[in-house]
């Protein structure tokens, strides 16, 4: 079994996670698949191999969303005349969508997938998601926020070109409703530098809005998102590629699927560790047999008549740190021996005047 999402004893529900402390790994697939079934399927069986929690695609209804005139963000693709075109590529049918639900549910993944249209969010709503995706975009999509708050599911709201003012907006409907909401602190740059990544704003967003908070890293690198876990982040989502050599827009920004397995593994560790605040003296206790291996003691460095007075040349420091300690060293010089000592013999207080 994976190490994701429901690596535990209890019943899978393909359910969003609500307990505190979780920091939910979400692999996105987006327009990788390039409208082929068979690959957004085998990303599935990827990503839940890597040990993430969820999946997530991008339901995309051309017709619903789009237009001719629609610029290119990239112009990566020969077959496609247009922007236009490529969507309508990219779309799969209703009960294609539902066969990907559940090899996502029979591999416990959390499946979700972004609306980019009122059409698409009630496709999704027949699907069945975990959670509402709102892609950058479509922050201040009013209708559409309105039906997922309609809803009642969760919704995540991925930040990456809205200013303070219009994530007021939208995250004020979603707590309004008083729904489980989680913010995405999101660069929409591909890729994004390391001095954009805003990972300040994790806490700046949570202090905000009192709610859960994440990253959606476009960096293609696994360092953003761990360092995401380590300040708390309740969720990080990074696009995924089969390989380096893969056909899309999103490749450059895209972590492997064997990067998503160290993310996954890395967000578990730092998330673990910070959930078990460690008490320094009861520590030091704890390892007090360690303590003594690798500390030293005073030991006499040469044979020592009863009567001597301890010189520095009569003494060394030695391992095992089971005797006086060095730092008892400035104390007992001048003292004198009550009895005769033999080179490398331990110290002890009884043998001092």
């Amino acid at each position: 079994m994976t190490a994701n999402a429901t690596s535990n004893t209890q019943p899978w529900t393909g359910a969003w996670p609500s307990a505190p402390g979780r920091c939910v790994v979400v692999g996105e697939v987006a327009q990788a698949h390039d409208g082929s079934l068979g690959m957004a399927h085998a990303f599935i069986d990827a990503i839940a191999n890597s040990g993430a929690d969820a999946v997530k695609f991008q339901t995309h209804i051309a017709a619903a969303e789009s237009t001719a005139a629609e610029p290119w963000r990239v112009k990566f693709t020969r077959q496609d005349e247009t922007r236009f075109d490529y969507w309508q590529r990219m779309e799969f049918t209703e009960a294609q969508w539902h066969g990907l639900r559940k090899h996502a549910h029979d591999r416990r993944l959390l499946f979700l997938s972004s609306p980019f249209s009122l059409e698409a969010l009630e496709l999704l709503e027949r699907v069945g998601v975990a959670a509402w995706k709102v892609a950058s975009g479509e922050l201040s999509n009013v209708p559409m926020l309105e039906r997922m708050v309609a809803s009642r599911r969760p919704l995540i709201l991925s930040s990456g070109m809205s200013p303070w003012a219009e994530l007021d907006a939208a995250a004020r409907r979603v707590q309004e409703a008083k729904l489980d909401l989680t913010i995405l602190q999101c660069t929409s740059a591909y890729p994004v530098p390391p001095e954009k990544l805003g990972l300040n704003l994790l806490a700046e967003i949570k202090s905000r809005y009192g709610c859960k908070t994440g990253l959606s890293d476009h960096s293609g690198a696994i360092y953003a998102g761990l360092a995401a876990a380590a300040l708390g982040a309740d969720l990080i989502e990074v696009h995924v590629t089969l390989s380096r050599e893969a056909f899309g827009p999103d490749v450059l920004v895209s972590l492997t699927t064997a990067e998503l397995g160290q993310l996954a593994t890395g967000v578990r560790f730092i998330r673990g560790a910070l959930a078990h605040p460690v008490d320094k003296d009861a520590l030091a206790e704890e390892l007090a047999p360690m303590r003594e291996l690798f500390t030293k003691s005073i030991f006499t460095s040469a044979d020592l008549p009863a009567g001597t007075r301890l010189q520095g040349t009569h003494l060394c420091l030695r391992k095992p740190g089971i005797g006086l300690p060095p730092g008892r060293l400035p104390r007992i010089l001048g003292r004198k021996l009550l009895r005769p000592l033999a080179a490398g013999t331990l110290i002890a207080e009884e043998d001092l005047e």
